[in-house]
Formats: structure tokens, sequence, C-alpha cells
């Protein structure tokens, strides 16, 4: 077995004589990220893309739209498959509703059980952060 063959096992690949990891050579590591006199390290290079490329919130918003419309067609694929009608009670009314819109119904006030105690919460603390900020 000849030098160029002979390699530890389970350290990568070889490196050839005379060259070193980047930094070590005095060229810098184009991914590492050097430390600032307080001890944090400082921002990442910044990416090479060009500046229009990259995620927006138009962007964002285009994603939850079609996701959304995804969603919508699903919930309609069920409701259209679910047509048999369910006999509903609820606080002494009754009434008579497909399946599929009973279960969309239980399903949309399930959300806002939900999401008005969180609403709430958030509304609390902006609040609170509001106040922490005016105190001297």
């Amino acid at each position: 077995m000849s030098d160029e063959q002979a390699r530890p096992t389970g350290t990568g690949p070889s490196r050839q004589e005379g060259t070193a990891p980047p930094g070590q050579n005095g060229t810098p590591d184009p991914d590492a990220t050097s430390v600032l006199p307080t001890g944090r390290p400082s921002a990442p290079p910044r990416s090479t893309r060009p500046s229009g490329a990259g995620h927006t919130r138009t962007a964002g918003m285009w994603v939850g739209l079609v996701l959304s419309a995804i969603v919508l067609l699903f919930l309609l694929v069920f409701i259209l498959q679910n047509l048999d009608p369910v006999r509903i009670y609820f606080l002494g009314a009754a009434g008579t509703l497909p399946t599929g819109v009973a279960l969309l119904l239980a399903a949309i006030a399930g959300v806002l059980l939900v999401a008005i105690p969180g609403t709430a919460r958030i509304v609390q603390l902006r609040r609170a952060a509001r106040k922490g900020r005016r105190a001297p």
C-alpha cells in the first residue's frame, strides 16, 4: 500500500501535502463567522444572491393564498361527499343539516374556542410590553 492510499478511516478525504484547511494558511474561511471583541460572533457573510431573489412578504402571501385555495377545495369535496342529512340538537334548538356542513360548523366552533382566548392573551401581552417600554 502506497502513502497516497493510506488514509485513516472516518476522517473524510485526505488533503494533499502542503494544503491546510481554510482559515489556517492566511486565507479566510468563507463559511466561518468572526468573533467580536465582546465574545459574540459577528453576522455571517451576506448571500451572493441578487437582491430581487429570496423570500418576500408578497411571495409568502401568494403561497398562503394557494394553500388556502387547496384547503377550501378539499373542504368543498368533503361537504359534497357527505350530503346525507343529520338531525342536530343544540340548546333546545333542533334542525337538519348535511353531515359535511354540520362537521364544518363544529370545526369552526372549535377554532373559535382556541382563537378568541389566544387573541385576548396576545392583546394582554402587547399592553404589558408597551407599559414596560414606557417605564424609566
